[in-house]
Order: C-alpha cells, then sequence, then structure tokens
C-alpha cells in the first residue's frame, strides 16, 4: 500500500502543533522587500515581518512558489515512496497552483494529484488536515482527495482589514473594491468566496466586526458538526483572542471539537495588511 504525503503552501499556516504527526510538507511563497527575496515562514517569519511593515518606506511584494521549488520538493517525497496530494491557495488569488502544474508535468506517471482549496489560511489548513488525518490512517491517494474535496464544500473563512489599501495595491481586491473609501471608522467584513476575495457588509468599530464575523459564521455552518475554527490575525493577537473566547460562547462545548489560533503568514499579510483578523472554519467532517 502507498503513503500519501500532503503538499500545501506557506500561507495555510497551519499552526506547528497541528501538523507535526503528519505527512504534510509547506512549500513557501516569497516576499520581495528592498531587493531581497525571503521565503515566506522560512527566511521572515510574522512577528519580524509586521513589525517592520508598520514603519517601511517601501513596501513588500510577493510572489508565487516556484516550479523548481515544486519539483524539488516531488522528486523528494517520491524518492521516499509517496504518492502526493498537492493542496494550494486559490489560483484566483496566486500563480502558484500553475508552478505546481509545471512541476508536475517534468514528472510523468507520477502519482501527483493537484488541488486548488479555493481559499487560503486556515480555511485551506483545515482541507490540509483533513486530508492528512485520512493519509496517516492509510488512506489512499484517492481516497485523500476525495476528503479534500469534500472538506473545501465545508470550508470557510471571513475577516476584517484594518484598511483596504494592500489589498487594493497588491491588485487582490476583488469585490472588496465596492468598500474603497469607506469611512476610517467603519471596518469591512470580507469572505474568500468561490476563490476571490468579496464584499460582505460594513460595521462601525472592530468590536462590531468581530460579533457580526461570528454570526455569519453561525449563518453559514448552519447546525453542522463537528466545527472546527481558527482565529487568524497579522499582528492583532489580542483580538484573535477574543474572537475564539466568543466564539466559545456561540457554541456549545461539545460542538466545537477544535478551536486554534493562527498567524496570517507574511505573504497573505503584504496583501491584507496589519491589524487583519478573521475566522476560519470547517464544519460537518
Amino acid at each position: 500500500m502507498s503513503k500519501v504525503a500532503i503538499v500545501t503552501d506557506s500561507t495555510a499556516y497551519i499552526p506547528t502543533e497541528l501538523i507535526k504527526n503528519y505527512p504534510v510538507f509547506s512549500a513557501p511563497l516569497q516576499v520581495l522587500w528592498d531587493e531581497k527575496v525571503y521565503l515566506d515562514g522560512i527566511e521572515i517569519h510574522p512577528e519580524e515581518f509586521y513589525k517592520r511593515l508598520e514603519h517601511a518606506k517601501t513596501m513588500p511584494s510577493t510572489s508565487q512558489v516556484t516550479p523548481t521549488a515544486f519539483l524539488s520538493l516531488y522528486e523528494d517525497l517520491l524518492r521516499e515512496g509517496y504518492d502526493i496530494l498537492s493542496i494550494h491557495i486559490s489560483q484566483k488569488l496566486s500563480g502558484t497552483l500553475d508552478s505546481a502544474i509545471q512541476a508536475k508535468a517534468q514528472l510523468p506517471g507520477a502519482r501527483i494529484e493537484l488541488f486548488d482549496s479555493t481559499t487560503t489560511s486556515m480555511s485551506m489548513g483545515f482541507q490540509v488536515m483533513a486530508a492528512a488525518r485520512a493519509a496517516a490512517l492509510g488512506a489512499s491517494l484517492e481516497e485523500c482527495a476525495a476528503i479534500a474535496g469534500k472538506a473545501r464544500d465545508h470550508t470557510g473563512i471571513l475577516f476584517t482589514a484594518a484598511t483596504l489599501e494592500f489589498l487594493h495595491r497588491g491588485g487582490r481586491i476583488g469585490g472588496a473594491a465596492k468598500f474603497l473609501g469607506t469611512a476610517l471608522n467603519l471596518k469591512p467584513i470580507l469572505e474568500v468566496r468561490d476563490g476571490r476575495i468579496e464584499a460582505v457588509e460594513r460595521v462601525r468599530n472592530i468590536n462590531k466586526a468581530l460579533d457580526r464575523m461570528l454570526e455569519l459564521t453561525l449563518r453559514r455552518i448552519d447546525k453542522r458538526t463537528p466545527i472546527r475554527i481558527a482565529a487568524v490575525h497579522a499582528n492583532d493577537p489580542d483580538n484573535a483572542k477574543m474572537l475564539v473566547e466568543r466564539a466559545r460562547q456561540h457554541f456549545n462545548v461539545s460542538e466545537v471539537s477544535e478551536a486554534y489560533i493562527s498567524d496570517v503568514s507574511p505573504v497573505i499579510g503584504t496583501h491584507t495588511g496589519p491589524g487583519t483578523v478573521g475566522i476560519a472554519f470547517m464544519a460537518g467532517m
């Protein structure tokens, strides 16, 4: 029986304690800043990244995982006897999956399945973990891919950004463009829907944004259990912690099987900006 490795990318930023016992391997995207290239989550980490961003005179940009990086990782895993399920950030947000396609094309006959999560951050992370848990129990490549597909239909993410300027500058603003020019005291609530960032609504302040994101999450979960949630943040741990605490109040203890706090990776933070807070969920599996 073949063993299955789950490859993902650094935008998932899954907490280390979650993946340490599973066959999960992450390919880093890149942060380009002041003529230097940093591997996301390896050569630049959230705490230092957001501190530097606060006082930066020049703004960073990002680049997808290279085909060469994927090819090297795939070859290493194939040599170790793995089949590979490669789960990545929405193709509508990044060219990372295109790089994976190019790498796979150089390995004809290899058992590699490529999978568009249609999302990112811990919404993708929950899909990765669902597949990884199945792989650890001996599921086949096809079974792991089917589980990832089911998980994709059961995950989502809502978030609020301190400003839309970063999304606008990076060209990832999508349907949130209609909120540009919003008064500073209004907080936009956004979500990744069908692979793109879309506007949901505006509320008066961060406190109301946290409550409203939870209400919307509850609506999207629609009584499905068990529930897995992750508060994600770009240098705003206090509001992330508050979001998890409020989430626990919204659900019965028996309904929530997992609750985490996760950083927004530097690559995603380049586009959302510091102060972003969100909630990712998977429900019903």
